[in-house]
């Protein structure tokens, strides 16, 4: 971990907060506390390196003066050198913050960074799916399919919740029944190894459709996530319908997995994009049944409700959450949120 020391008392504004995943980079001003303005999304394949992507976003919003910055990235954060896990971006953080003339930039995976925004959601934010009410002060997971399967969590302390940094997301994916085992063979011939973002992603749900028309005979056709999901709800395709009932049981597996390892009975957090875009046919999905099918332990989950976030730019609220308590030193441990390069008090 690489981690020097920043300004103790600073309240520069604006500030720069952004959310980048695998294909698109997200960015934003922040002009005082939790205030996001000037959101702009940005293909990440339009831009060579992140200090092009990032100079064009300051570009747009009329270059102001930065001194402070926030990136939540969609990859894991060991120290200075940062090789994205699904994008060919490779940076040093201290370097990058150099090139840009910043005095802080701190980097945090982008599933903490979902998972600090939690604490700055309201009740309109939210749709719940089953369960009742949250325990409160107990430990809260967050977990969404995406580019990726993002996973986090929230613990509670005497300081304020506490974000986890973690790859859930990679975890080896075990079957539920018989229909689960083929496709993991399928995925296993193809991969070897398989994770639960093998399925549960955008790609994922590409591949849950290819093994199933495999084993059907069915030939085989290249479906995009959004096809799979407009011919499933229009009902126009059988195959696309079980894809997709297939795809969120196997979220209720996982989600279930990671509330019973967190003793998650504050609230299971769904974000990412994949969702939303079909929230209705999601609350009568297998995904709640799913999920509390645990044998000894249904009722410890029928208990726990789940909440699907609908707040667009969750990551840029929680980047934002984070450069604030690096700059006022509430995280004392830096490593806990990810990587910070700034310069040393003078």
């Amino acid at each position: 971990m690489s981690t020097t020391q920043t300004k103790t008392v600073v309240a520069e504004w604006p500030r720069l907060v952004a959310d980048i995943g695998g294909t698109n980079a997200r960015f934003a001003l922040e002009t005082s506390p939790q205030k996001i303005e000037k959101i702009e999304v940005l293909p990440c394949n339009d831009y060579d390196t992140v200090v092009d992507a990032i100079r064009e976003y300051l570009k747009r919003a009329g270059n102001p003066k930065i001194s402070h910055a926030a990136i939540a990235i969609a990859n894991p954060i060991l120290g200075d050198w940062v090789q994205m896990t699904n994008h060919h971006w490779a940076f040093s953080i201290e370097t990058t913050r150099q090139s840009l003339g910043f005095e802080t930039l701190i980097l945090l995976n982008d599933f903490t960074a979902q998972a600090l925004a939690i604490t700055q959601l309201g009740a309109e934010d939210l749709v719940q799916i089953g369960g009742s009410k949250p325990v409160e002060n107990a430990p809260k997971a967050v977990i969404g399919p995406g580019t990726g399967l993002g996973v986090s969590g929230l613990i509670p302390s005497n300081a304020g919740w506490v974000p986890l940094a973690g790859e859930g997301g990679h975890v080896s994916f075990s079957p539920f029944d018989d229909a689960e085992s083929m496709i993991w063979q399928y995925a296993k011939k193809k991969y070897g190894h398989v994770s639960a973002e093998r399925f549960l992603s955008g790609a994922g749900l590409s591949l849950i459709h290819e093994a199933l028309s495999a084993k059907e005979g069915v030939k085989r056709q290249k479906m995009t996530p959004a096809e799979i999901s407009e011919q499933a709800l229009s009902g126009s395709s059988p195959l696309c319908r079980l894809t997709l009932d297939i795809f969120c049981a196997m979220l209720g597996t996982v989600s279930s997995n990671l509330a019973l390892t967190l003793g998650a009975s504050g609230g299971v957090y769904l974000c990412g994009g994949i969702i939303p875009r079909f929230i209705d046919y999601f609350k009568n999905s297998p995904f709640r049944t799913r999920f509390e099918s645990k044998g000894r332990f249904d009722a410890y989950l029928a208990a726990i409700p789940v909440y699907i976030v609908l707040g667009k730019y969750p990551g840029i609220s929680g980047a934002a959450v984070a450069l604030s308590n690096h700059l006022q030193g509430a995280c004392n441990n830096t490593a806990a949120l990810g990587g910070a390069a700034g310069k040393k008090d003078k």
